[in-house]
């Protein structure tokens, strides 16, 4: 698989750096450069890359104007690279694979080109599954009804969540949830080895995540139910959940519903 690129910096030695490091991952080939947005979103279009890397303070047209002046078509992938840290929230509410800071560091980059792949990889096993379909629907349409319903409904729900804590920015795989607690218009969320804050309410959080996973089973706590190893029942028709890293999370009598689930 070739991933083909283009990077867009309006400081000639920042492409030429980008390029040199490029060079030492074989299956990524710098098919054009771009010396600012107008420029960028002209050769996006006619070439179609699969990546982009973008700098975000350009003369003009900057990074994020980019991103916007190519939403008609199918947009490539985007990785945002500039010597501003500030920028670092905006570029993941667009979208992007990875925030890579000038200059550019190896290992930094070599983690994003493995996120690159995977996004790929996630993307034409799709238009794969969508070309299987419609060969269906033509020679078997009996078999293509219901089809691909239960992954329409996962791909709603959020599977990466960006999380801004003490002063950085986390990108937390939602599969790695175990529980949430709410605490005012504040979330904590707990993963196996850490917990992250993050500002938002519960009711728009539960908006994001799947409901056949994530489960409410107090007022101010979330479950990942995939998560529950043990239920402990409790006085007064409550009990306890016990998670995968041993916590325990308390099951309120209005939630026992859910708990129903691990007992029938």
């Amino acid at each position: 698989m070739t991933i083909r690129t283009i990077i867009v910096d309006d400081e000639k030695l920042a492409i030429q750096g980008l390029q040199l490091r490029l060079e030492n991952f074989p299956d990524v080939e710098v098919i054009d450069t771009c010396a600012n947005g107008r420029e960028a979103i002209r050769k996006i279009k006619t070439e179609k890359p699969d990546l982009v890397f973008l700098d975000i303070q350009m003369p003009g047209f900057d990074g994020f104007s980019v991103v916007k002046g190519v939403m008609e078509i199918e947009p490539p992938l985007f990785v945002f690279v500039t010597a501003y840290q500030e920028h670092a929230i905006r570029a993941f509410e667009a979208n992007a694979v990875n925030y890579l800071m000038k200059p550019v560091d190896e290992d930094r980059l070599a983690d994003t080109l493995e996120r690159v792949r995977t996004r790929i990889a996630e993307k034409r096993s799709a238009e794969e599954a969508e070309k299987l379909k419609g060969v269906l629907a033509e020679v078997a349409p009996d078999a293509v009804e219901g089809l691909g319903e239960e992954d329409d409904a996962s791909a709603r729900y959020e599977k990466l969540i960006n999380v801004k804590d003490r002063g950085q920015i986390f990108r937390v795989d939602v599969d790695s949830i175990e529980h949430i607690e709410a605490a005012g218009d504040y979330m904590c969320i707990y993963t196996g080895d850490n917990s992250l804050i993050l500002r938002e309410t519960m009711k728009d959080l539960e908006r994001r995540l799947d409901p056949r996973i994530f489960q409410r089973v107090h007022r101010s706590t979330i479950v990942n139910l995939d998560k529950v190893r043990q239920v402990k029942p409790h006085t007064n028709g409550e009990c306890f959940l016990v998670l995968e890293s041993s916590a325990q999370v308390k099951v309120s009598r209005s939630y026992r519903d859910v708990v129903a689930r691990f007992v029938h």
